[in-house]
């Protein structure tokens, strides 16, 4: 095992998944850990909830480590998805909106009707997904709002993947006959 300081972290992360090597995964946790929680908090998350969901990030990978596929993403990568996806969840479960990503510039404000519009919209959605069937609703919040392939849903939820297509697509034609 490496430990100059370029570590091969998809060697560790194999190490941690093949032997649950626990010396590999402190070294993984030293590395990700401050990372992830800075990541946290820069999409708006509190210290308190930066360090609970960092903390539940790095066991994710602990016990799913079995799921890494190197030839499929880094483990920087893999990560940081959990975390987004660990994030969503938490502001879900605190039942507030998502914090928009930050712009890279100044934008125009939109007009007041477009604005309006907008919002209207995104509330016709919001309730259109709320009608989904959950099974379907969860595989779009993933597809959708995790950015996760249908094979990747799959290697998560252990489902077919043509169920997880299946799903994907009636969910889809629902909500765009709701949206019609």
């Amino acid at each position: 095992m490496q430990v100059d300081s370029d570590p091969d972290w998809s060697a560790l992360l194999i190490r941690v998944r093949d032997h649950e090597d626990k010396a590999a995964f402190a070294l993984l946790f030293r590395h990700f850990a401050p990372r992830i929680k800075a990541f946290l908090r820069k999409s708006g998350a509190s210290d308190t909830l930066a360090e609970e969901c960092a903390q539940e990030v790095m066991a994710t990978v602990w016990h799913k480590a079995h799921l890494f596929d190197p030839s499929r993403a880094s483990v920087a990568t893999w990560v940081f998805t959990i975390a987004r996806n660990r994030r969503i969840d938490a502001l879900r479960k605190a039942r507030r909106p998502e914090p928009e990503d930050l712009p890279w510039g100044p934008e125009a404000e939109p007009e007041q009707s477009e604005a309006l519009e907008l919002r209207q919209e995104t509330a016709r959605l919001g309730e259109a997904l709320r009608q989904l069937p959950e099974k379907q609703r969860a595989l779009i919040e993933r597809a959708y709002f995790g950015d996760l392939s249908h094979t990747e849903i799959a290697d998560e939820t252990g489902l077919p993947l043509g169920t997880i297509k299946s799903r994907i697509r009636l969910a889809l034609e629902r909500l765009r006959h709701q949206m019609s």
